[in-house]
């Protein structure tokens, strides 16, 4: 009986660690998906191409006039020799061999104000910017936009369903893990009820021991969402710099406090149902 109660609340403290590490996560994207939204919002890039006849000088005076347009929010002239680099880097040193005259025209790479990455907003975008005469077309990536702008909610959603799941799982675990614990002091049970303790009497060490279950999976979770923000910092220094200490510290707080709830709340539920049953029903 000891193995199997020790082997479940190993079970239940690591189905718990991975609710409140779900739950942490989805409190970081609350907290900031503003600001993350808006990282990946100006990240994104557009071209203005010019023409070929374009000079230089002629586009560096319309890059000062997009950087006076309100949806622009930085701007970086391309020269045709910088453009010729770059396609060399990814076509090979001898892609101009073919061509007569060099084929890169001069561009100009603009970021747009986060409110403006947006399917409809960006067809008023390119449309302002197509009226030059100069500008031979405006280049950017749609379809990615798009998904950036849908696949937040998607995530959102998935994480909610992960959550409820998971909290089902959680409340299945605990209940069994309460279930042995009464089983296990059945006896002391029985003679608590038998002398008059009251309900909440008899439920007092289950739910201090549970709070401490539900404060280990929190300490647990908390460990694995700082080490995988580490991760985010090796990988995305930048989106790290997004998440600031007090907000980690609200995370951290809003997952201890999950933790509680979950373990301390379904206790409280189980043990007065349990300690409803006849002494005959107790033992099955």
């Amino acid at each position: 009986m000891k193995r199997r109660l020790a082997s479940a609340y190993l079970s239940t403290l690591v189905s718990i660690s991975l609710v409140l590490l779900l739950v942490g996560i989805a409190a970081l994207l609350l907290i900031n998906s503003r600001n993350v939204s808006d990282y990946f919002k100006k990240n994104m890039r557009m071209s203005v191409m010019y023409k070929p006849e374009v000079t230089e000088q002629q586009a560096l005076l319309h890059q000062k006039e997009l950087d006076a347009l309100a949806f622009v929010a930085t701007s970086e002239f391309i020269s045709r020799e910088r453009g010729e680099q770059e396609m060399r880097a990814m076509l090979g040193e001898d892609f101009l061999s073919v061509f007569e005259t060099s084929p890169v025209p001069v561009s100009t790479e603009i970021t747009l104000s986060p409110d403006y990455v947006r399917a409809d907003s960006l067809e008023l975008v390119t449309g302002v910017i197509g009226q030059s005469p100069i500008v031979e077309e405006v280049v950017f990536q749609k379809t990615l936009i798009d998904a950036l702008n849908t696949n937040l909610g998607r995530i959102s959603f998935i994480l909610l369903v992960a959550i409820i799941l998971l909290l089902f799982v959680s409340s299945v675990l605990i209940g069994n893990t309460i279930r042995l614990n009464v089983y296990d002091k059945r006896f002391t049970v029985h003679t608590m009820k038998l002398v008059g303790a009251t309900k909440g009497f008899i439920r007092k060490p289950f739910l201090i021991k549970s709070a401490f279950l539900g404060l280990f999976a929190a300490i647990l979770a908390i460990i694995m969402m700082v080490a995988l923000l580490f991760l985010l910092k090796r990988e995305l220094p930048q989106l790290f710099e997004l998440f600031t200490p007090g907000m980690l510290l609200v995370v951290m707080g809003v997952v201890i406090a999950a933790g509680l709830l979950i373990c301390v709340v379904s206790t409280y539920f189980l043990v007065g149902k349990m300690v409803s049953l006849d002494k005959s029903e107790l033992y099955y």
